[in-house]
């Protein structure tokens, strides 16, 4: 019985135009490609629908190391006169030179056509087609034989083959085979010569022949333009290739990596895991268990292609005193099973309030301190692989004029993309309590009180937090030592923080006192808003602002004797 090894394509009939031979699909096609109509061109610079081929290279997937030599597949014998020697994508992207050379170009006509593989007004390439043949049982047969791999090393899932479509192309009346890697760096060396004048081919239909559908070797799936011309470096980063890969007699096990983290008391947090091994699909779905505080959040139906991984997560609100807590992570499915663990750390930033001003206090050995500038970020991403079945229907004779017809499809996945970012302003302004103060200048002495107002935007609100918690930190004590932790007067998505009321003021104002020997000049208080979590980790932004000490309180003051 034949191995069932696809990942996207498992027992597909494959049927040769010009041979009835049935052949058993046994690798998996992360492929897909974009392109469209294209002109032949005319003079020294043109292209012949037809002139193709693709460049093989077999890749150990561990330490992603070529482990043959490439070699170009073609329907046609080409009359080469300048080609680029048989360099693999990874080279180049390792940091290989091209080389330009006049040497005999060597290729391997097929027995069975290649199907088109690059797009032009004359026709279009079929995804499907190109899937069908790269993993069909015939065709890495033979590239194990022309390579010198045996065959069932080739597939035991320990090995991915890299295919890189080539364009057979008259640039300056030179004939030129090229890979869409080799097209970009050599229009790079002509600095942009070749993009003037074969652009619908070098730049677009030739790059767009085939990218990848899901990440892999270190290359990320294209998720730009399919239609239009693209860069040289999103050609040389992105496109112009296809990988088959293989799943090996077991699955992989199921994996789960966790990080620790540190929450503050009574915030909604969430807390993720990453989860890979296998294939996870509604036929193998994998199912992982946070143990939070004696309490148990399940989350089931987690998918994701056989090679890839999956962001699990699960949102809770922390208690309400410091301790450190052990989350367990149960791991089941996809026919293995594994644990982790989770350090998280609670702690409680309330308490360190600046003490009591008094009239008399000093600071002779003050400097001004530079503002900090704590961990930032204010953008997160992340996704959901979504599963859905491609039906493939496949006749079984059983006898002449008899049989059955039975789906032997198999699932594929979509990437479902979710964001988040935060934005926030910060406003010190002095008291209205204030006498003397005018705009954003007063006397050092007298109070200010501060805003904070924070956005998220976000695609997945279930999945993220709105930002709980603004520190602000004062110059005075150096930028630590004391700070007020501000008191959210307005929740959600567009919340706003304030001073908590001061105990120390007579009107119990929300305000913070400058100290009286604060210098002449500018004061800046810095907040780091945080706790706005995502499944991606939390977002944090660092603001400040400041106003303008002129003189102190004490010149507001008079003595004068009281009259009779």
């Amino acid at each position: 019985m034949k191995r069932q090894l696809s990942i996207f394509l498992t027992l597909v009939l494959l049927i040769f135009l010009f041979s009835p031979i049935k052949a058993y699909a046994e690798g998996d096609g992360n492929i897909d490609h974009g392109g469209g109509g294209m002109g032949s061109g005319t003079g020294e610079n043109y292209w012949n629908s037809g002139d193709e081929g693709v460049r093989i290279t077999v890749v150990r997937a561990s330490d992603k190391t070529a482990v043959t030599t490439p070699i170009d597949f073609t329907n046609i014998t080409p009359t080469v006169a300048v080609h680029f020697g048989k360099i693999s994508k990874l080279a180049y992207t390792n940091g290989r030179s091209i080389t330009p050379s006049t040497s005999k170009y060597l290729c391997i006509k097929v027995d069975i056509p290649l199907p088109r593989i690059i797009s032009s007004g004359s026709g279009q390439s079929s995804i499907e087609e190109i899937k069908r043949y790269f993993c069909s049982e015939y065709v890495l047969m033979r590239i194990a034989d022309v390579t010198g791999m045996n065959y069932d090393i080739l597939i035991n899932g320990e090995y991915k083959i890299l295919l890189e479509p080539i364009a057979y192309m008259t640039f300056g009346g030179i004939k030129y085979a090229l890979t869409a890697t080799e097209a970009a760096l050599f229009d790079q060396q002509l600095d942009g010569g070749l993009r003037s004048k074969m652009v619908s081919l070098s730049h677009k239909n030739l790059p767009l022949a085939m990218f990848l559908q899901t990440a892999d070797l270190g290359y990320p799936a294209w998720s730009g333009s399919t239609t239009t011309a693209a860069s040289d470096t999103d050609i040389i980063s992105s496109l112009g290739l296809g990988i088959v890969r293989f799943n090996g007699a077991e699955a992989d096990p199921t994996e789960v990596s966790t990080v620790d983290y540190e929450y503050r008391v009574n915030t909604d947090v969430i807390t993720s895991v990453t989860v890979r091994g296998g294939q996870a699909d509604p036929d193998h779905p994998v199912t992982v268990k946070f143990t939070i505080g004696g309490q148990t959040y399940t989350v089931s139906g987690v998918y994701y292609p056989s090679g890839d991984s999956q962001l699990v997560w699960v949102r809770w609100t922390t208690p309400a005193t410091p301790q450190t807590m052990t989350i367990r992570v149960s791991v089941t499915g996809g026919g293995s099973a594994s644990q982790g663990i989770i350090t998280a750390k609670i702690i409680d930033l309330s308490g360190n309030d600046p003490p009591n001003p008094v009239a008399d206090d000093r600071n002779n050995s003050y400097t001004t301190p530079s503002v900090p500038s704590k961990a930032q970020n204010t953008s997160a991403s992340w996704g959901i692989w979504r599963p859905w079945w491609h039906a493939n229907w496949v006749w079984i004779s059983t006898g002449e004029d008899t049989g059955y017809w039975v789906d032997e499809g198999w699932w594929e996945f979509d990437w479902i993309s979710y964001r988040a970012s935060l934005s926030a302003v910060m406003s010190i302004v002095p008291d209205a309590k204030d006498p003397t103060a005018s705009g954003k200048t007063l006397k050092s002495g007298y109070g200010i009180n501060q805003t904070t107002t924070a956005n998220v935007s976000t695609n997945q609100s279930s999945a993220v937090t709105d930002a709980q918690t603004a520190v602000t930190y004062f110059p005075e004590s150096q930028y630590k030592t004391y700070w007020r932790l501000l008191e959210q007067t307005q929740s959600g998505y567009n919340a706003k923080f304030e001073f908590a009321s001061n105990k120390y003021s007579t009107y119990n104002r929300r305000t913070h006192f400058t100290p009286i020997w604060f210098p002449d000049g500018s004061y800046t208080a810095y907040t780091w808003l945080i706790d706005c979590w995502t499944p991606a980790g939390m977002l944090s932004a660092n603001l400040t602002d400041s106003v303008n000490i002129q003189g102190n309180l004490w010149s507001d003051w008079h003595i004068a004797p009281v009259k009779p």
